[in-house]
């Protein structure tokens, strides 16, 4: 029997569900356990003899929406979306070569939050959280804590951006920009767009990918109202994360006039053949998002299980080009720190 107390809480309840948007719901009901997400897939621990327990990754979570999980195939130890989320031991091992920041962000850090890497172009990290932790990520050791919170907190980057005119175009990255509230994005996309010689808003984000719920009729709104131009760079790994919910996501972004690119990382056992990048870049395609990079991994402490050889990507993206049209094909490159841009691993392009 409900007491009148139980009454009001149960109307509270119902009331925060119908504020909080469904997006929002959806990443705080996320997978937070290996555990959890192998039960889901109907997998056990003993097919993963490799498998972190999740004391050892404290300080980076599993973290996965149920959409990202529904798209993999249950009792699949091989399934290449669940790879890219998994701990497993070497990400706590030291290999040469990799290091905490392989792509040099502390050293381009110009104020809190901007990172200048690249002429005409800064990136600010918007956020420090994802809506998923790939195992892969090259900035899961940033000190995300030492960055801007509030809008005000923004003010020197925005002045170091105001007094630069050859700057065009801001990126918001993270962590990932689209974890932010409408509200939120709202402001900070519009105190960038009150700067005059910024012409571009370039928006990297995962969140279309594993978390499509978060491509609202809002965020579309707010996104094409802006006075700049405004591309969308999305990260999806693998044609299997192209389909159902997120392939509905990416057409309405597209529907509603928005341009969008695709990033992509090489990684071992998961998309290092010609097929299976093959498929990427149709799937891609035929939801209208072009693909823009495929990185050769950065080489961030813990990662070296997924590197894959610069030859055996040299070979997929010959293969690609001989069996799709160039605007099919993404572009082979590494990050160097230091370099003025990204480095070309295949230069012939078709």
């Amino acid at each position: 029997m409900n007491t009148p107390d139980a009454k009001l809480t149960d109307s509270a309840a119902v009331s925060t569900a119908r504020q909080t948007p469904r997006w929002q719901l959806e990443l705080s009901q996320a997978i937070r356990s290996g555990s959890e997400l192998l039960s889901r897939l109907q997998l056990t621990s003993d097919q993963f003899p490799a498998l972190l327990p999740d004391t050892a990754v404290a300080d980076f979570p599993v973290l996965v929406p149920h959409s990202f999980l529904n798209r993999m195939q249950p009792g699949n130890p091989r399934d290449p979306l669940l790879l890219q989320v998994l701990p497993q031991s070497p990400e706590i091992t030291s290999a040469p070569g990799f290091t905490a920041d392989a792509v040099g962000d502390l050293h381009a850090r110009r104020s809190p939050g901007l990172l200048h890497k690249y002429h005409g172009r800064v990136l600010l990290l918007a956020a420090g959280a994802c809506a998923v932790h790939c195992r892969y990520c090259f900035r899961r050791q940033y000190p995300y804590a030492e960055e801007p919170r509030r809008l005000e907190d923004w003010e020197p980057a925005m002045a170091e951006i105001e007094a630069d005119s050859d700057i065009r175009e801001v990126i918001l990255s993270g962590g990932d920009p689209l974890v932010l509230n409408d509200s939120r994005l709202a402001q900070l996309c519009h105190r960038i767009a009150r700067i005059p010689h910024i012409d571009r808003l370039r928006i990297h984000t995962r969140l279309p990918i594993v978390l499509p719920s978060r491509v609202t009729p809002e965020l579309l709104s707010l996104l094409t109202s802006l006075p700049k131009q405004i591309l969308m760079v999305v990260h999806a790994n693998h044609a299997a994360e192209i389909r159902d919910d997120c392939l509905a996501a990416l057409q309405q972004v597209v529907r509603a006039g928005l341009p969008i690119l695709n990033q992509a990382v090489l990684l071992q056992n998961i998309n290092d053949s010609a097929d299976a990048q093959e498929q990427l870049s149709l799937s891609l395609v035929n939801a209208g998002v072009l693909p823009y990079y495929l990185h050769q991994l950065d080489r961030v402490d813990g990662t070296q299980h997924f590197e894959v050889s610069e030859t055996v990507g040299q070979q997929i993206l010959s293969a690609l080009q001989a069996r799709l049209p160039g605007y099919a094909v993404p572009r082979y490159v590494r990050e160097i720190p230091g370099a003025t841009g990204k480095t070309p691993l295949l230069r012939a392009w078709s």
